[in-house]
């Protein structure tokens, strides 16, 4: 019988979903809750499939452990594994896709209308007496702004990027969408450069990848390009938004807002400099844009079909 571990268990929040199909594989399983970096090369000793979600596997660990089968990345992103030495190593990989689409999309648009509904600013004023002392019969001291008529750029546009802007269009903004940033890219005569999305956006929203391409994508040049009204939404990958010039950008009104799911450091440290509560503008969610329960139980029943395909090829979602 294969040994399957999964490194990281509780980050699929699994008890509210169906695992059945999952157990009743001829597989004996090792679970771990967390798996730390000095806890990983014991926990896949000897293990013939690995499931990660944000375990790092690097090269070093690869070459120690040549019976692996097979690794699942419990993400759609594959950062977390050196791939080249999975290559080299003859080590399948394969990803979970398209399970979280709904998921992001509606994390999406309930942070942007969160900042122009300035919902937090008004459920605070409630909460702290200002409508009971209202001398009318509502409170109008934050400016809001309607979505309809704005411009919304959307930077990678896979299966999310491209709900997004189905979901934009809806709600009656005009959408330009960035051409890929791979260079190998084919043409992309519909699409337009980032300097376009910069200078005319008045909403830039973030579905790539992180990758070589994108780390550093937004910084403080990108900012400067952009208009002080834009609302920033990264709901892609930390590090593709350099935090420091965000921080710099929301303290000196170079832009009016952001939203982030997502750091270079997750969890962040107490001190992370985007936990500032005096930087204005700001909401930051604990990487849960992904983490609806349909998401979820989707990412699951990926699994197992992968792990049936092992058996029964060709693999499933394979990347290497």
């Amino acid at each position: 019988m294969l040994k399957a571990t999964i490194l990281d268990y509780q980050s699929l929040a699994p008890d509210d979903l169906d695992l059945e199909h999952l157990w009743q594989l001829m597989l004996e399983w090792h679970l771990y809750d967390h798996t730390s970096a000095e806890q990983t090369a014991e926990r896949i000793s000897g293990m013939d499939i690995i499931l990660t979600n944000k375990v790092i596997l690097d090269a070093e660990l690869l070459k120690a452990n040549p019976q692996i089968k097979l690794i699942i990345i419990l993400a759609t992103g594959t950062n977390n594994v050196d791939l080249q030495a999975a290559r080299t190593l003859g080590i399948p990989v394969c990803n979970i896709v398209a399970y979280s689409t709904e998921s992001v999309v509606q994390q999406t648009f309930a942070c942007l209308l969160a900042l122009q509904s300035r919902l937090r600013e008004y459920d605070d004023a409630v909460k702290r007496g200002d409508w009971c002392n209202s001398p009318f019969f509502g409170l109008l001291d934050y400016q809001i702004q309607e979505v309809a008529g704005k411009t919304l750029g959307i930077i990678g546009f896979g299966a999310i990027g491209r709900r997004v802007k189905q979901v934009a269009e809806a709600f009656g903004m005009r959408v330009l969408v960035a051409k890929s940033l791979l260079p190998e890219a084919a043409s992309q005569p519909q699409r337009v450069t980032l300097e376009q999305i910069y200078t005319q956006a008045d909403v830039i929203s973030i579905h790539c990848p992180l990758s070589d391409y994108s780390r550093d994508l937004i910084n403080t040049d990108s900012f400067a390009q952009m208009k002080e009204t834009v609302v920033l939404l990264n709901m892609g990958r930390g590090g593709i938004v350099n935090e420091a010039a965000l921080a710099e950008a929301l303290k000196s009104g170079r832009i009016k807002a952001a939203a982030t799911d997502v750091l270079t450091e997750e969890p962040p440290s107490p001190d992370h400099l985007l936990l500032d509560s005096r930087i204005p503008n700001l909401i930051i969610t604990p990487h849960t844009a992904w983490a609806s329960q349909q998401a979820r139980q989707a990412l699951l029943d990926q699994v197992v079909n992968i792990l049936q395909s092992l058996d029964n090829g060709p693999l499933v979602n394979q990347v290497v």
